[in-house]
């Protein structure tokens, strides 16, 4: 297998390395979108359940259900926690996510300069040969010419 074969293979490789990190780094977006959506939703529901419980406490309320709005809105803000701490979990695997990407992102362009360069270099190598044969049919013609044979 020639290097420059086995250089665009490794190139092929860090592409398909850098379409996968791509693609995960997308679902873990996607589930930081969720996440953060959740808790929206049940920062939502908390404001509008103590906005009950303070209706109710405006109205007059019987000392059972007022311990039972405040064990709810406990559990609530329980929730809340957790889907904190969801979403900072999440924000992390998506930070690792995009640095994975990253790192993937400049491997590829690693490859793809090495691949560009050798390329460069072909053609550089190819134009001088050109020029070389060029250089030498030229030679040869006015060699002929001086020597009196007409092309």
């Amino acid at each position: 297998m020639s290097a420059s074969s086995q250089l665009a293979m490794l190139s092929d490789l860090a592409r398909d390395a850098r379409d996968q990190a791509s693609q995960l780094l997308a679902g873990e977006r996607q589930s930081e979108r969720q996440v953060a959506s959740q808790l929206e939703a049940l920062n939502r529901y908390r404001f509008e359940y103590a906005e009950r419980l303070q209706q109710a406490m405006r109205e007059g309320i019987d000392p059972a259900s007022m311990h039972n709005y405040q064990q709810f809105l406990a559990s609530l803000d329980a929730a809340l926690q957790r889907a904190r701490q969801a979403l900072d979990a999440q924000q992390q695997r998506v930070e690792q996510s995009q640095q994975q990407w990253r790192q993937e992102q400049q491997r590829l362009s690693a490859f793809d300069t090495l691949v560009s360069r050798r390329d460069a270099e072909r053609q550089r190598q190819e134009a001088r040969r050109e020029q070389r044969i060029n250089d030498e049919m030229a030679a040869g013609r006015l060699l002929r010419q001086r020597a009196g044979y007409a092309p």
